[in-house]
C-alpha cells in the first residue's frame, strides 16, 4: 500500500474507517439532542463524548468500553465529591485522590489496560467550582449517552462480516499465489532471494493480521442482529482464511531455503533446474490455494502441481531438491485436508 498514490491510500482508509466515523457522528448528535430533550440546562457535552470515546469497529469492544467508562465515571464522581466535601484542595490531597483513582482503575478495567476514566473524572470533579452539580450532570449524561450508544451502535451501519471475510479470503489467496511464484523465481539469484525473504515475511505478517480480522468478523455476528443469518457462511469463510494463515510458515520456509542455497551456491545448474522445474508447480499450487479459498474444488490444480513435483523428483534426488520441494508438498497437503 505504501507504493500507491496518496489519494488512493486516503480512499482506502475512508472505505475502511468511514462507516465507523459516520456512526460516531450520528450517534453523538442523537445523544446530544436526547440529553437536551431530557432537560439538560447546560450543553450536554458528556453525553456526546460517550460514542466518540467508546465506539469501535468491534461491537464487543464497544460494549466493553461503554461499561468501563460508565463505571469509571461513577467511581470518579463518588471519589471526587467525597474528597471535596472533606478536604480543601492541596498537593497532598491531589496525590491521594489520583492514587486512589488509579488503584480503582486497575480494578475497573478490561484486565489488560488501565482504566484512567476514574482518575480523569475525580480530578475534574475535584477542580470544579460546583462539584455536586457537576458530578450529577456527568453521571446522568454519561448514562444517557451510554444507553443511546448501546442501542444504536450495533444496528447503525453495521459491519458486514460475510463480505469482509470473503474479501479477506480473496486477498489471502492472491498474496499466497504471488508469493509462491516470486519465491520460486528468486531461486539461484542471491539478491532476489534476499529481497524475496523480506517480502515473504511481510506477506506472512499480513496473512496473520487478516486471520485476526476474520476472527473478529465472526465474533461481531454475536452483536449484530441484522447479520446473524450469515453465521454458517462467515464461519466457513473464516476457516478458509485460517487455512491461508497455516500456509504462511511454508511460504516462509521456501523463502528461507531459496535464500540459503542461492547465497551459498549462487547461479548453479542445480538451482537453475530447480527454478525451471518448480515454477509450474508453484503456479499450480497457487491456483489450488485460490480454489480452496474461493470454495472451489482444488483437486485438478493440486494434481497438476504434484505431477510437476514428481517429474522434478525423478530428475533430481539430491538433498537440495528435496528441501526445495518440501514447502510445496506441505501446502498441497493443506489444500487436500478437510479443514
Amino acid at each position: 500500500m505504501t507504493g500507491l498514490p496518496p489519494w488512493t491510500q486516503v480512499g482506502r482508509r475512508l472505505r475502511v474507517q468511514g462507516p465507523t466515523a459516520a456512526r460516531i457522528l450520528v450517534i453523538a448528535v442523537i445523544c446530544w439532542q436526547t440529553a437536551l430533550w431530557a432537560g439538560a440546562d447546560q450543553p450536554p457535552v458528556f453525553a456526546a463524548i460517550v460514542p466518540v470515546l467508546c465506539l469501535r469497529g468491534d461491537a464487543a469492544a464497544s460494549l466493553t468500553a461503554l461499561l468501563l467508562r460508565i463505571l469509571g465515571v461513577l467511581a470518579g464522581v463518588a471519589l471526587g465529591v467525597t474528597v471535596v466535601s472533606l478536604f480543601r484542595p492541596s498537593t497532598a490531597v491531589l496525590a491521594v485522590v489520583l492514587g486512589v483513582a488509579l488503584l480503582c482503575g486497575t480494578v475497573i478495567s478490561s484486565g489488560t489496560t488501565l482504566n484512567v476514566q476514574v482518575a480523569v473524572t475525580s480530578l475534574l470533579v475535584f477542580a470544579n467550582p460546583s462539584p455536586d452539580s457537576y458530578g450529577v450532570a456527568r453521571l446522568w449524561e454519561n448514562a444517557l449517552g451510554g444507553a443511546v450508544t448501546a442501542v444504536l451502535g450495533p444496528v447503525l451501519w453495521p459491519r458486514d462480516p460475510r463480505r469482509e471475510a470473503a474479501t479477506l479470503a480473496r486477498e489471502c489467496s492472491a498474496e499466497l499465489a504471488d508469493g509462491l511464484v516470486r519465491g520460486t523465481r528468486a531461486i539461484g539469484s542471491p539478491d532476489a532471494a534476499r529481497a524475496n525473504r523480506a517480502a515473504a515475511q511481510a506477506t506472512a505478517d499480513r496473512l496473520r493480521a487478516r486471520g485476526q480480522r476474520a476472527r473478529e468478523a465472526e465474533s461481531a455476528l454475536r452483536f449484530n442482529p441484522l447479520r446473524r443469518r450469515h453465521r454458517a457462511e462467515v464461519t466457513e469463510l473464516g476457516g478458509r482464511v485460517d487455512r491461508a494463515v497455516r500456509a504462511a510458515p511454508h511460504l516462509l520456509s521456501l523463502a528461507a531455503e531459496a535464500e540459503f542455497f542461492s547465497v551459498r551456491d549462487g547461479p548453479s545448474p542445480a538451482l537453475t533446474l530447480a527454478r525451471t522445474r518448480l515454477l509450474p508447480a508453484a503456479e499450480a499450487t497457487g491456483r489450488a490455494l485460490e480454489a480452496v479459498l474461493a470454495g472451489r474444488d482444488p483437486r485438478p490444480d493440486a494434481t497438476a502441481a504434484r505431477a510437476a513435483l514428481a517429474r522434478y523428483a525423478r530428475e533430481d534426488t539430491r538433498p537440495l531438491a528435496v528441501v526445495l520441494r518440501r514447502p510445496f508438498t506441505r501446502i498441497l497437503d493443506l489444500c487436500d485436508s478437510p479443514r
